[in-house]
């Protein structure tokens, strides 16, 4: 029953976010990511932690305020993005996103490399996949399926456009292999918190945390590079601009895995220190050695 609640909304939403003209959308999406951070305050302290930790009082209280309310609207737009992207043409989806250092990607696929894309949950990291996807290359992507079989099957369907391949986050190395040993490139969302025996303990934002050592793994078992990709919005969300970095090459030694998974972090860093407001600010991404803090 509660799927086809959930089923119902969705479609209502759907309706609405289509036919409302932008500038209104817009109005109503602000006031709503107000709202949420009104009344979600679960989230909101999880949030205040995290930057608390990660900037202590290098940036003011007001300024640590409105990252956590530009967070939620960034997540909210993101959110309303993803409706619109249901069923949208290449030429749609290219409409609205630039490309920084393509040249990259290129010619790492024009050397038949295997490819690593590394990103987080930055900016609107939906459309980043049906993006290059749509541009570049067929790819295959880690994530989540969702509680509900109905909206995850939504879900699925609105990622795995342009050839875009849905690897369930579960077992999700097995696919990953058989992508790269079929020239398939992988994407991956690098930046949340794991479990002892999934992590590896690199400084992030100057304090330990737990990182997945996944990418690191791979790059070294099948000679693959690294690129690091994020997406962001300088236009509040009219138009979207990836970014390519250069590639993470590390020499193979006794230290490769760690370093290697160092390098990524702070990667990750660098582009959130940038802008800030664009990070999901929400999950406990320190909650492996800093758990006490999120019980407070």
């Amino acid at each position: 029953m509660i799927d086809y609640i959930y089923l119902i909304s969705f479609y209502i939403f759907r309706f609405f976010v289509r036919i409302i003209p932008k500038i209104i959308l817009d109005k109503f999406l602000n006031m709503f990511a107000f709202f949420a951070y009104v009344i979600d305050t679960k989230h909101r302290k999880i949030a205040k932690v995290n930057i608390d930790l990660a900037y202590e009082n290098r940036i003011t209280e007001d300024e640590k305020t409105q990252i956590i309310k530009k967070c939620y609207k960034n997540l909210l737009y993101t959110l309303v993005d993803f409706v619109k992207n249901q069923g949208a043409s290449k030429e749609e989806i290219l409409g609205k996103v630039t490309f920084l250092n393509s040249e990259i990607l290129e010619n790492a696929l024009k050397d038949g490399k295997k490819i690593i894309m590394l990103t987080a949950h930055y900016g609107n990291w939906e459309l980043l996949s049906l993006s290059v996807a749509a541009k570049f290359t067929p790819i295959s992507i880690v994530g989540r399926d969702l509680d509900s079989k109905v909206m995850n099957k939504i879900l699925t369907k609105n990622r795995e456009q342009f050839d875009v391949e849905l690897l369930s986050k579960t077992g999700a190395m097995k696919g990953m292999v058989k992508a790269l040993k079929n020239n398939r490139p992988i994407g991956l969302l690098v930046d949340q918190n794991t479990s002892d025996s999934e992590g590896l303990l690199i400084d992030f934002f100057g304090k330990k945390a737990r990182h997945t050592p996944s990418a690191a793994i791979l790059a070294k078992k099948f000679d693959a590079i690294i690129i690091p990709t994020f997406i962001s919005t300088y236009d509040n969300h009219k138009s979207y601009e990836v970014k390519f970095y250069e590639p993470i090459v590390l020499e193979e030694n006794d230290d490769y895995l760690i370093k290697c998974v160092q390098e990524q972090a702070n990667i990750t860093q660098k582009v959130i220190e940038n802008k800030p407001e664009e990070w999901f600010w929400l999950h406990k991404r320190w909650k492996n050695q800093y758990e006490y803090l999120y019980k407070k």
